[in-house]
């Protein structure tokens, strides 16, 4: 009787003797365990990092006074949603700029950047650091602005030009849109702060409160509009691909419509929806890192897989949108809100 059959036979006084089957089933769990084990592992990973940010957040409101006016608080909120987004940007640039093997040097500008918004977001606002911080934040939009066009050249020199399959495959639009939002929104932390002194001015802060409000209401559609086109490429195989097609969307729409005509009500809606989508950035945060630990190899294989699934970093941008939005709605009902 040979090793291969799929038999198992008894030998005197020996027990059961184990068949190749038995070996192979046998590997495969092992397999199998261990990648449950490397799924687990990243998850508790990036539960680590989610919970860092926010504790850094939460650290941060915490040492705000209670007597600040509402402009100086919704100034720090917006500062925390450009640095989250700084953040992002900082690891998904590195990641894929680094999968691109740097080959063109002005590849480095991104991260680098990226890095010194996030710092100058971070740290406490101090007259003696307003000339770092806005020098950072200006430095930011410049380059946001100039690796978006970099991105759309190289989306129409491909074979084929603007369509579907390299808007797919190419350069990814959103990155460097959202290295340009966090110095924008950055720099509009540092006007939002003049709203102090300007007291005898309530069209002014009106004005400044509902241009933020549509600002980061256009930056939710933008951003859905990628994370669709990204989704779509993978065929919305998983039902919660729709969630942040349609909430985030739906929060922006609600940012234009206070924006533009203020109300009670309205406020509560976008208070809900851009809730809700600051909530779904750190799910999805939590889903791209189960995505990634799926792949062959799992975390063993980060260096690969980090690449080859879905990007980790990316969701957490809408956690900083969120963020914004709801600063631009706090400056709102601080001149009062008809019903």
């Amino acid at each position: 009787m040979s090793e291969g059959r799929l038999v198992q036979r008894r030998v005197a006084g020996r027990g059961p003797v184990r068949s190749m089957n038995s070996r192979v089933t046998g590997r495969s769990h092992a397999a199998a365990s261990a990648a449950r084990w490397d799924t687990a592992i990243g998850s508790v990973g990036a539960a680590l990092i989610v919970g860092l940010v926010t504790a850094v957040v939460a650290g941060r409101a915490m040492r705000r006074p209670i007597d600040r006016l509402p402009a100086d608080r919704a100034a720090l909120k917006v500062r925390d949603g450009a640095a989250i987004l700084g953040a992002s940007v900082l690891a998904d640039s590195a990641m894929e700029h680094l999968r691109g093997g740097f080959y063109n040097p002005a590849m480095f500008a991104a991260p680098v950047t990226a890095a010194a918004v996030l710092s100058a977001s971070v740290a406490e606002p101090d007259p003696r650091e307003r000339t770092f911080a806005h020098g950072a934040h200006a430095a930011g939009a410049a380059v946001g602005a100039t690796g978006l066009a970099f991105h759309l050249y190289d989306v129409g020199r491909r074979p084929g030009g603007a369509s579907w399959q390299n808007f797919f495959y190419a350069a990814p639009i959103g990155a460097p849109g959202a290295l340009l939002l966090a110095g924008l929104f950055g720099l509009a932390s540092e006007r939002i702060v003049a709203i102090e002194h300007l007291e005898r001015h309530p069209r002014e802060r009106l004005r400044i409160a509902r241009l933020l409000a549509a600002c980061s209401g256009l930056a939710l559609l933008f951003e859905s509009a990628e994370v669709a086109l990204l989704h779509f490429r993978g065929a919305f195989h998983d039902p919660a691909m729709w969630l942040p097609v349609t909430v985030p969307p739906a929060a922006g729409l609600a940012l234009l419509h206070h924006a533009a005509r203020p109300s009670l009500h309205r406020d509560r809606l976008a208070r809900l929806l851009t809730g809700t989508t600051g909530i779904l950035g750190v799910v999805g945060t939590g889903f791209h890192v189960y995505g990634v630990g799926r792949h062959m190899g799992g975390w063993r294989n980060w260096r690969q897989n980090v690449l080859a699934g879905p990007p980790t970093p990316a969701p957490s941008s809408f956690w900083g949108l969120a963020l914004i939005g709801l600063a631009s709605l706090d400056l709102l009902a601080a001149e009062g809100l008809p019903r």
